[in-house]
């Protein structure tokens, strides 16, 4: 992507981005974000962070916490702006985008990814398994039992929130090197 001070460009780049998100339309990671829309369109990461900045302080994209990650979400705002510029995207570059978007949004999603599932066995007692999913494979994949819904609760948070930590020293552990 080449911009230069053309402001139809900046608008159109702008709206791309937000167009992608509204495709989205749910809550993704801003390293998700930047891989899907990388992907999709001819766009660096430092216009990238720029517009996405731009789109945050004129409040149509919503950021938050949550856990170690930074969340991006499109607001009322950003869906009514792009209701009523949509047609600023050429129509070549809005098709290119939406053929693009599925297969690269599932690619995105699919390379790497931390989950931990809570099912219960009993009353008392509760299945958590801890997993990690890279490039469609499955990495780790470990299941204990909780004796109670809050100890299971804890151990997948604690999974989801330091499993970068966890991880290698279950590693060390399995292999013994002292």
């Amino acid at each position: 992507m080449k911009l230069n001070s053309d402001e139809q460009t900046l608008a159109e780049s702008k709206i791309l981005l937000l167009y992608i998100l509204s495709k989205v339309n749910k809550p993704i990671s801003h390293n998700e974000l930047l891989e899907l829309v990388t992907s999709i369109v001819d766009m660096n990461y430092f216009y990238f962070e720029q517009f996405l900045l731009d789109l945050l302080e004129d409040n149509y994209v919503y950021k938050y916490k949550e856990e170690n990650s930074e969340i991006y979400e499109i607001t009322e705002d950003g869906k009514n702006a792009i209701e009523l510029t949509i047609d600023i995207i050429p129509g070549i570059q809005k098709l290119q985008v939406d053929s693009k978007f599925k297969e690269n949004m599932e690619s995105v999603k699919d390379k790497f990814a931390i989950s931990a599932e809570v099912t219960p066995i009993t009353e008392k007692v509760f299945s958590v398994r801890c997993k990690i999913v890279e490039n469609s494979k499955t990495i780790f994949d470990l299941q204990t039992d909780a004796g109670s819904p809050e100890q299971a609760k804890q151990i997948a948070d604690n999974w989801k929130t330091n499993c970068i930590n966890i991880y290698p020293k279950i590693l060390e552990l399995l292999v013994g090197n002292d």
